[in-house]
């Protein structure tokens, strides 16, 4: 599997950092709540898949002392951005070009951020959280933040009408957040965030949502000590 971010959102990835913040609202605060759900459980060795520029495994590993953070992106150009974004971290972080839809080594956290909706259907999703679940230790965690949309039509049509708005005050003229959203429709998919959760639970997580601004979630999951 492959993917690039430089030609999806038609960017250059020494840009990213500045332009992901136009295009996401809430974008540091989804950080920072995903990072915080991280670190309740006090992990030694985290994973980030789908890990880009390494914003939410530099957040992970200053919220979480001492914890190992494992970045995994099929997109080469992304990793050595975050090689570099993390050096300051030394050998606390492995990054490794891999598909999340790979095998997933042993770990006590999973995270990932705008990096799941690549997923086309919730029964990928479905099997994909139930590898995470597999892959984690008894009371481990998983936490996504990422895009959810309404299954009904005019709700959805509000929620993308309250993320252009955020676009535009960020300098982005409405009919181009919208040509942005059929621009990203090739590659990216929101579900619901109950069906999200409905997934997460089916896997075998305890599930909830620990915060959210119109689009963006952060789902957490936790895996229980035993069943």
């Amino acid at each position: 599997m492959s993917h690039s971010v430089r030609r999806h959102l038609h960017l250059e990835i020494d840009t990213y950092d500045e332009i992901i913040r136009q295009f996401i609202p809430g974008y540091d605060r989804m950080l920072e709540e995903a990072a915080r759900a991280v670190a309740l459980i006090r992990p030694e060795r985290v994973l980030d898949l789908g890990a880009g520029t390494g914003a939410l495994s530099e957040a992970i590993l200053e919220k979480c002392g001492g914890c190992v953070v494992e970045l995994i992106d099929v997109d080469d150009e992304m990793l050595a951005r975050a090689e570099i974004r993390l050096q300051r971290f030394g050998g606390r972080v492995h990054l490794k070009r891999q598909s999340f839809h790979d095998a997933l080594p042993r770990c006590d956290a999973v995270a990932a951020s705008l990096a799941l909706h690549h997923v086309p259907d919730l029964d990928a999703k479905a099997q994909l959280y139930g590898r995470i679940h597999e892959a984690l230790t008894p009371g481990g965690v998983f936490v996504n933040g990422d895009a959810t949309m309404p299954e009904d039509t005019c709700r959805k049509a509000a929620d993308y009408a309250v993320w252009a708005a955020h676009m535009v005050s960020r300098g982005i003229p409405e009919e181009r957040a919208y040509r942005h959203f059929d621009e990203w429709s090739d590659e990216d998919t929101y579900f619901p965030r109950k069906g999200e959760l409905e997934a997460m639970t089916q896997a075998g997580f305890d599930a909830g949502c620990v915060w959210s601004q119109t689009p963006i979630s952060v789902l957490a999951g936790r895996k229980p000590c035993s069943r």
